[in-house]
């Protein structure tokens, strides 16, 4: 029985890059175990972006291992990366596969199998997986090749993310990212256009644009271009619905991007917008490449060329060094700004970068306070970005599946609200126009079909 577990943590790349694993294994004659089964093989996509991160790696890992007894266990990803050797200390891990190589987990897994025995997929016999993982990683710091993944993801996703750059050149003082995946990467723009016409083709309605950093889309293409020129490409010739963009730095969301954004009735009016400190001082220690100024004026940038986009941003909180004042600066900076949600993260030591052995660090106690006062704001803002939608028009992208609490058709707008309705399941996987009634908790938006009658 040739079934499969895939757990994934961590960002929208990994997600991707997960949905590409799937694909293959399918392909290779695997089925997804239901989720209350063990599988004979499971495979752990992990994050090692902070010290947390990893931690809550390796319980991912453990509990694989607990939950799927005698099976084939495969971590990849980001920690395995970096840490293969703390990794390679967990019990019943059998294959550890670092970013070079994930491409090649199918083959290694097979060919693992049939080494002990067992390349029916069958679940091993504890004997046969005794013994120390195998290591497959190469240096991706030398990696220059961009690696495409299937652009046609499993599952049911209806809004499926397409990968088209990879590896980060910023080299922030707290990440560890651009050495477990290298320098920036990107996919051809030819290859861009074809992986969005395969979804398209494959019955998709909305693609996400995504990216480790994803502003420095083509910088390193024969011959260079960059994310406009490819953006103005996608609106002129795909035919695909709705585009949407994920994180993007300040500097790299530029003027040409968001007047294309504004004028488009293609590309979704919503940024996220990385922040990290609101403070000058912090972020040259971070080594953030702006002021936050400069972040200001990018976000203010946005509102005026479009009132209703929808604005997220990222904020590290008690990176070392940071004073009260300092955070005050963030505090006031995220209040005073037109952002409409918040992704706050407490800075967590990570070996191997600069900023794990800085001076100064927050008392653990203080980050969560200061944590706890920003999602305050944080569910603030959301609230009246929520609320600001009331007696509005919006087009809605049906999920898929209907939501599970309520069974009502449950999606997503092109601003990112989450909206739900009623209808039947015909209106599954397609727009519609939906009139918002009332929002809870700033969370959840109802609705009827703007060209249906009140009930």
């Amino acid at each position: 029985m040739k079934s499969f577990k895939i757990v994934t943590l961590g960002c929208r790349v990994n997600q991707c890059e997960s949905e590409s694993l799937a694909v293959a294994l399918r392909e290779g004659g695997w089925w997804p175990a239901p989720e209350t089964w063990p599988a004979s093989l499971c495979i752990i996509n992990t994050c090692t972006v902070t010290g947390k991160a990893s931690m809550q790696s390796r319980q991912a890992v453990r509990q694989a291992v607990r939950a799927n007894p005698g099976a084939c266990v495969v971590v990849t990803g980001c920690y395995a990366q970096t840490e293969a050797e703390v990794l390679a200390r967990i019990d019943g891990v059998d294959l550890i596969v670092g970013h070079g190589e994930k491409h090649r987990v199918l083959p290694l897994v097979e060919a693992h199998l049939a080494a002990v025995g067992a390349d029916d997929g069958s679940v091993l016999l504890p004997e046969a997986g005794s013994g120390p993982p195998k290591v497959h990683r190469s240096d991706v710091m030398h990696a220059r090749e961009f690696r495409r993944i299937s652009a046609a993801p499993s599952g049911r996703r209806a809004r499926p993310s397409l990968k088209i750059q990879d590896g980060c050149d910023a080299f922030c003082t707290y990440c560890i990212v651009p050495y477990a995946r290298g320098r920036s990467r990107s996919m051809p723009v030819d290859e861009v256009m074809a992986s969005i016409q395969q979804l398209h083709d494959s019955g998709f309605r909305e693609v996400v644009l995504s990216g480790i950093h994803l502003g420095c889309y083509g910088r390193d293409l024969s011959p260079p271009t960059d994310l406009a020129s490819l953006l103005r490409r996608i609106d002129d010739e795909a035919r695909i619905g709705r585009v949407r963009l994920s994180s993007i730095e300040p500097l790299e969301l530029t003027e040409e991007i968001i007047e294309l954004v504004a004028a488009s009735g293609r590309f979704c009016p919503h940024f996220h917008v990385p922040l990290q400190s609101g403070d000058n001082g912090v972020l040259a220690r971070m080594h953030r490449p702006y002021t936050r100024e400069g972040f200001a004026a990018v976000v203010l940038k946005i509102a005026d060329q479009m009132p209703r986009a929808t604005i997220g941003a990222d904020v590290l909180v008690g990176f070392p060094g940071e004073s009260g004042a300092a955070f005050q600066n963030s505090l006031d900076m995220v209040r005073d700004l037109p952002i409409c949600y918040l992704h706050v993260f407490p800075f967590s030591p990570r070996t191997g970068t600069p900023a794990a052995g800085y001076p100064d660090p927050v008392p653990v106690d203080v980050i969560k306070e200061r944590c706890r006062r920003l999602r305050s704001l944080g569910t603030a803002k959301r609230k009246a970005f929520y609320n600001g939608a009331l007696g509005r028009c919006v087009e809605v992208l049906v999920e898929n599946e209907r939501d599970s609490e309520t069974g009502l058709l449950k999606g997503v707008s092109s601003e990112y609200l989450t909206v739900l309705l009623e209808g039947g399941d015909a209106l599954k996987n397609d727009f519609v126009t939906v009139a918002v009634e009332r929002v809870w908790s700033g969370r959840l938006a109802f609705g009827r079909r703007a060209d249906a009658s009140p009930a």
